[in-house]
């Protein structure tokens, strides 16, 4: 029994644990899941949610050009990456584009220690970002090839983004 829910933790067939938590830090059901979300004690990753406005999902995003949008992107990157490099050593940084409420502009920052991400999360969480607030987290994201929607890559999610 135990090597059976060994190798189902994190699945979907785990009816325990929500494997989207664990695979992406966030779930679509958020709080009305009926899974549980791990939270980590530990993590070398860090979640900022809803951190990205990106103008292409908005009215004003539509007049904008491809190059205008990636000029867009390209100042939030460096701007939000030196900011997050004054805690550690950033290995990887990423940006969901899902237009989903609970992956809509999230952050995602895998530092090179934990101890570097709890320096992050504890300063971030004292830090405005956009006139806005910022809200960090330890994520249990470890893998962001699992991480990323492949359907949504390829414009096909039908799990709202």
């Amino acid at each position: 029994m135990a090597s059976h829910l060994a190798n189902i933790y994190g699945t979907e067939q785990d009816r325990v644990n929500c494997s989207f938590y664990l695979k992406i830090g966030a779930c679509r059901h958020g709080d009305r899941c009926s899974r549980k979300h791990i939270k980590p004690q530990f993590s070398q990753t860090v979640l900022l949610p809803n951190v990205y406005n990106n103008p292409s999902h908005t009215p004003e995003g539509l007049t904008m050009t491809k190059d205008e949008l990636q000029a867009d992107f390209d100042r939030f990157y460096e701007d939000f990456f030196i900011e997050l490099c004054k805690y550690g050593n950033v290995q990887e940084m990423h940006v969901c584009d899902n237009i989903g409420d609970h992956l809509e502009g999230n952050v995602y920052v895998r530092y090179e220690w934990e101890a570097e991400a709890n320096k992050a999360v504890e300063q971030l969480n004292n830090r405005w970002y956009g006139m806005r607030p910022l809200h960090a987290e330890l994520s249990p994201v470890s893998d962001f090839r699992e991480a990323c929607c492949r359907q949504n890559e390829l414009g096909e999610c039908k799990r709202e983004g």
